[in-house]
């Protein structure tokens, strides 16, 4: 399991030296300033590469660009707007560039309109610290009351629209804005700047697209990229649905095994692989992770690890982002499974034998509290589940190499 960190380019508060420090041996990032739907240049990948290589003082930082994460797909392609056409080009014209600068592994989603959900940013567990939540109830508030969307009402029974009125109105109107720019803040690229009004926009768009017509879109695009990726040695990694349900009366593809499984079938390309997200998917308590890694292994190119702790048993629920070995997700079985994959692959003399992994989120301790980096992204939160997974991996690695 080879480590790496995500890096949100030189403007994140968390920097190529605090990696250094941490010890990851990789980066995942993406050029977050180019316009989804355009072109990655050459001159931008490698301008890219080079900060990755550098630190603070122009010494060398041992660090590579292992993944892409992401290269965007744009609501034309997944809607099979008018920009279809183009925008696949463009994918493929990146793909091509990406290789020619030596990175081969490219993760991307394919979540209608919000790249991730939750209500809070901030939300303080019992020890103090900090973390994400999503809390059904005040997203209900934040549909019902302040977005005000058609048909909302039909998705909601009776209690918890109630409970969503209740909470609503004990708003002020600074919490009201606050929850609807929490919400919104998974808009790729966007966070803060998109309003309700532009929202309502993007959802208008998806009127007629169905879950049906949303996965037909996706195979579609991958049937197009799928074989230039093979092509050019790259492996393709499609994120899960964050969280792992429907919202706001979007479709959703890629929340479960049987999800997987169909997209995998309809494109068979070793290239189109999987992004086990075990934060993503561990938010339904109906996914078996370690089952979905021995079933669909073959395919996974990427993790994420992190955990949730589920609030109640429905789907959808309420749910926060855990410590990483404290969650609902049984974190030491995962990586059985994945050294499982990992000695198959080795046995089959497969290149890509060590599968990159991230340590997903984490919650906000001590100094990360006054930094105020990316939310979900603290140094020392992650710093301190990169060490318990590490302990993790060691711990089974020796057992194996005893046995």
């Amino acid at each position: 399991m080879r480590e790496t960190w995500r890096w949100f380019g030189p403007n994140d508060l968390v920097g190529i030296d605090d990696v250094c420090e941490a010890g990851a041996k990789g980066i995942v990032t993406a050029l977050h300033h180019v316009p989804t739907g355009t072109v990655w240049s050459r001159d931008e990948i490698a301008r890219r590469k080079a900060e990755i290589a550098t630190r603070r003082n122009g010494r060398p930082s041992g660090l590579a660009w292992d993944v892409v994460e992401s290269l965007p797909v744009s609501e034309d392609i997944k809607t099979g707007g008018a920009n279809w056409r183009s925008h696949v080009d463009s994918y493929v014209d990146s793909l091509r560039n990406i290789a020619a600068e030596g990175i081969r592994v490219v993760c991307y989603n394919f979540m209608p309109v919000l790249d991730w959900t939750r209500t809070d940013l901030a939300y303080e567990v019992a020890t103090g610290a900090t973390c994400m939540r999503f809390d059904l109830a005040d997203f209900a508030a934040f549909d019902l009351y302040i977005l005000e969307r058609a048909g909302a009402a039909d998705e909601f029974d009776a209690a918890l629209q109630a409970e969503a009125r209740r909470r609503f109105d004990a708003m002020s109107a600074d919490d009201r804005a606050a929850l609807a720019r929490n919400v919104v803040f998974g808009l790729p690229g966007a966070a803060e700047s998109f309003s309700l009004e532009d929202v309502r926009a993007c959802l208008r768009d998806y009127a007629q697209v169905g879950e049906d017509t949303l996965r037909a879109n996706l195979v579609a695009f991958l049937k197009e990229v799928a074989p230039v990726a093979e092509e050019l040695g790259i492996r393709l990694c499609c994120h899960p649905d964050d969280p792992p349900f429907p919202l706001l009366g979007l479709p959703r593809i890629m929340s479960t095994q049987n999800d997987y499984a169909r997209i995998m079938d309809a494109v068979p390309s070793k290239a189109s692989g999987i992004t086990l997200c075990t934060g993503s998917l561990g938010a339904r308590g109906d996914n078996d992770l370690p089952g979905m890694i021995d079933a669909l292994g073959d395919r996974i190119h990427f993790l994420h690890l992190r955990n949730v702790k589920r609030e109640d048993g429905t789907v959808p629920g309420s749910f926060h982002e855990a410590e990483h070995l404290g969650g609902d997700t049984d974190m030491v079985a995962v990586v059985a499974a994945i050294l499982r994959e990992e000695a198959r692959r080795r046995g089959a003399g497969r290149a890509d034998a060590s599968i990159p992994f991230r340590p997903d989120h984490g919650q906000d301790i001590l100094d990360d509290k006054s930094r105020k980096a990316q939310p979900g992204y603290p140094a020392i939160g992650r710093l301190r589940g990169l060490a318990e997974l590490r302990g993790v991996i060691a711990a089974l690695s020796h057992r194996e190499a005893a046995e």
